[in-house]
């Protein structure tokens, strides 16, 4: 097997001005096809926005700085008609669109997916890289607030790097698709995570303030985590920080236990809140939890049942099904998720379809998918 080479050097045009954009545009033009990668702020704002988009495209990297307002129309015009190779494109086109209303027109090469329908347990394109090249990526500008300026060149070494393997990465695992027979299971998947980053996710405002351990709670005391919630919410947003850098999960959860038996008490007893909790913040605690202790029976939050304890039938021979599974993934090298998630299994033990068109309707699936499971559905569940 031969080692993966970088498309490009180390080396990058800082692109802060219209200037290096027409220089980065007049070079993109004839390539067809370029590897980019985002960097955002999500670490350290309530809204979160890219802060950075690196390109690798004709062994050139190029770094753009949208925070210096260049004007990036005829940037998102030229990328929308190139073929985009990233790693992990949901997040990416996501941030894009929702930072420029940004939409691709000839398609992606997401090289996480590639990896996971070669069965690779490792998906980070760190040690995807390191397995093909033998190259070692630094972890340093994991956490780097990519809002500040000026950006270090530790910072922009670190950029360059996430985009400069990505083509010969992606050209090493299209081959491999290609030669398992897989390349239209890609295809079909890429062009699902574009169709997914088209709209908005859908929010269920009763879902929202559902953090880990509520489950367990009662309705009394669930009503004070959701009161927090909505509190820690808006205190993030008018300090434009991260909601956990407000209150971590843990320390909500603590804090609405001890406030649903002390709702009236002094602030000082509570379990230990973060210095910074004083003035108008701590007032604006103190009434959040008056609110929470003031609602009644009626009021409080209905319990969310477990996928186990929902009384509809998920329909017999839902074992068997997902052992059936279990060995074909084993069989392709795959993991079971992979091919069908828990829940597709679920809805097609109790719809029971027969043939590929109804599985992908009963399981949400793409086409290559369903084709796999036909064999498996109709032994499992005894259909057709």
């Amino acid at each position: 097997m031969t080692t993966l080479h970088a498309a490009a050097d180390t080396t990058y045009t800082y692109v802060d001005r219209d200037a290096t954009l027409h220089e980065m545009l007049a070079w993109m033009a004839p390539a067809g096809r370029l590897a980019i990668d985002i960097e955002a702020d999500s670490l350290y704002h309530y809204r979160e926005k890219v802060c950075l988009a690196q390109v690798t495209v004709r062994g050139r990297n190029f770094v753009v700085d949208p925070l210096a307002k260049p004007k990036l129309e005829p940037f998102l015009a030229a990328l929308a008609g190139q073929t985009l190779v990233l790693h992990g494109a949901d997040y990416d086109l996501r941030m894009l669109r929702g930072s420029f209303g940004f939409r691709p027109r000839a398609g992606v090469i997401d090289t996480m997916i590639a990896a996971q329908l070669l069965g690779f347990e490792k998906l980070g394109l760190s040690s995807l890289v390191e397995q093909f090249s033998g190259q070692t990526f630094s972890k340093g500008g994991q956490k780097s607030d990519w809002s500040r300026r000026p950006l270090s060149p530790a910072q922009l070494r670190y950029a360059v790097d996430d985009t400069r393997y990505l083509e010969p990465l992606a050209d090493r695992l299209l081959a491999d698709l290609g030669r398992m027979g897989r390349r239209h299971w890609f295809e079909q998947s890429c062009e699902a995570a574009i169709e997914a980053t088209v709209g908005d996710r859908e929010v269920d405002p009763d879902r929202q303030w559902r953090i880990k351990g509520v489950r367990d709670l009662t309705r009394s005391q669930a009503a004070f985590v959701r009161e927090l919630w909505k509190w820690r919410e808006r205190e993030a947003e008018r300090a434009d920080r991260p909601p956990f850098k407000i209150l971590g999960d843990a320390g909500l959860m603590e804090l609405a236990a001890w406030a649903e038996k002390h709702s009236g008490a002094d602030l000082a007893r509570a379990p230990r809140l973060p210095r910074d909790f004083r003035g108008t913040r701590l007032e604006s605690l103190r009434e959040a939890i008056l609110r929470a202790g003031r609602l009644g029976h009626s009021d409080w939050p209905e319990p969310r049942l477990r996928l186990s304890e929902k009384r509809w039938n998920p329909g017999k021979g839902l074992g068997r099904l997902r052992d059936g599974v279990a060995c074909l993934a084993a069989d392709l090298g795959l993991q079971p998720a992979v091919i069908a998630p828990r829940t597709a299994l679920e809805e097609i033990s109790r719809r029971r379809p027969t043939d590929a068109a109804g599985i992908q309707q009963a399981g949400k699936l793409l086409p290559w998918q369903a084709g796999l499971l036909v064999p498996v559905v109709r032994r499992a569940l005894g259909v057709g």
